[in-house]
Formats: structure tokens, C-alpha cells, sequence
């Protein structure tokens, strides 16, 4: 995808440690994401997205006093979420299967593995753009639909309500990006805004 498509995009990257932000900011600049707000808490990142629209956030599963899973899984569930369907791509260093496992559970939507690179931070971006998933509802669970990935994560009636009943996460399309409103700056979830599957070479 062109540059132009980039740069319109707003992401927020939330990790309590200064140097992976600055990080992770520098290789989103790199992509021609210029617009990539920052905070250094859940708490700081939830009152963020009440007054401003993500197109994806990239979150830390490793923070206090809140840590990665239970931001995601408080943006997911919230009454008061201000965007519950927004992707989340989580960092994580953890290599134990369990700690990927809940944060999957609490709804988020890709990961990347620490210590992290620009070639794999930009593999998740174009998944979450230009592979958007179905948001599914059940007892236990609301989140992105995770039967991409390998594991069966239903059974019974919440597996059968899964499989006939997915929601969409809201879309927007590429005129709404070219074209945005004074009401809304920024797209809400990119959803169709295809790009390549490695980043340009820049001279």
C-alpha cells in the first residue's frame, strides 16, 4: 500500500517503557504512520480512546499497575468502552503458551513476539489491515474470531453461537479514509485498505 494510505492511519502504542514506545514509534514512522499517540498505562491509554479514535493499538502484555491482558480484556468488556472493536496487537517477551493464551482469551487481536523488528511489526499491521475479523459474542467471550489460529476455543451452545452469529467490526471504507469529516478524523478500524505483505524500500 502507498505511503499516502499510511499516514492516514492513528495508532497508539501503550508500554510503560519509555525506550520500547520510542521503539516501536520510530518503526511505525518508518512505514509513514505519522500519526502514533503514546501512552505509558492502561489507565492513560482507556481515557485516550474516549476523546480520540485508534485506527489499531500496540499494547505491552507486561505494564503496571494494569497489565496488557487486562487492558485488552477491559476494552473488550467495558459498559463504558469507548472501542470495543478496536484491533489490538499485543507484545509480548513471554514465551510460555499460557500467558499468549490469555491474552488471546481477553480478545486480542495479533501478536508479536519481543525483541521485536520492523519486518514483523509490519507483517501484524498489514494483517490487521488488510485481514480484518470478525468480532463473536458469547458467554464467556467477546472478542476477535479467533478460529484463524488452530485451537478450537468453543464448545456446545456457545460454539454454535459463534459460528452462525459473527459481528462484524465496524468498516471503513478507502473514500472515508481519502475524505475524512471534521465529526471524525480518523478512520475507526482500518478494514480494506490493502498493503503489501513487506514493507517498501525506502531509498
Amino acid at each position: 500500500m502507498s505511503d499516502l494510505r499510511l499516514a492516514r492511519l492513528r495508532v497508539m502504542v501503550v508500554d510503560d517503557n519509555h525506550h520500547m514506545v520510542n521503539l516501536v514509534k520510530t518503526i511505525l514512522h518508518g512505514f509513514g504512520i505519522k500519526d502514533v499517540i503514546e501512552a505509558h498505562d492502561a489507565v492513560e491509554a482507556f481515557e485516550i480512546l474516549r476523546s480520540s479514535e485508534m485506527d489499531f493499538l500496540i499494547v505491552d502484555i507486561a505494564m503496571e499497575p494494569l497489565n496488557g491482558i487486562e487492558f485488552v480484556t477491559l476494552v473488550r468488556t467495558a459498559d463504558d468502552s469507548p472501542a470495543p472493536y478496536v484491533p489490538i496487537i499485543m507484545l509480548t517477551a513471554y514465551s510460555e503458551r499460557s500467558k499468549v493464551m490469555a491474552a488471546r482469551d481477553a480478545g486480542a487481536t495479533e501478536f508479536c513476539s519481543k525483541p521485536v523488528t520492523a519486518t514483523e511489526i509490519y507483517r501484524k499491521v498489514a494483517a490487521v489491515i488488510n485481514k480484518p475479523r470478525s468480532f463473536i459474542r458469547a458467554r464467556a467471550y467477546f472478542g476477535t474470531d479467533r478460529r484463524r489460529h488452530a485451537e478450537v476455543i468453543f464448545q456446545g451452545a456457545d460454539r454454535r453461537k459463534v459460528s452462525s452469529n459473527p459481528i462484524r467490526a465496524p468498516a471503513l471504507d478507502s473514500s472515508a479514509l481519502a475524505d475524512p469529516t471534521p465529526s471524525s478524523p480518523h478512520a475507526s478500524y482500518p478494514s480494506r485498505l490493502e498493503i503489501s505483505a513487506t514493507p517498501a524500500r525506502r531509498a
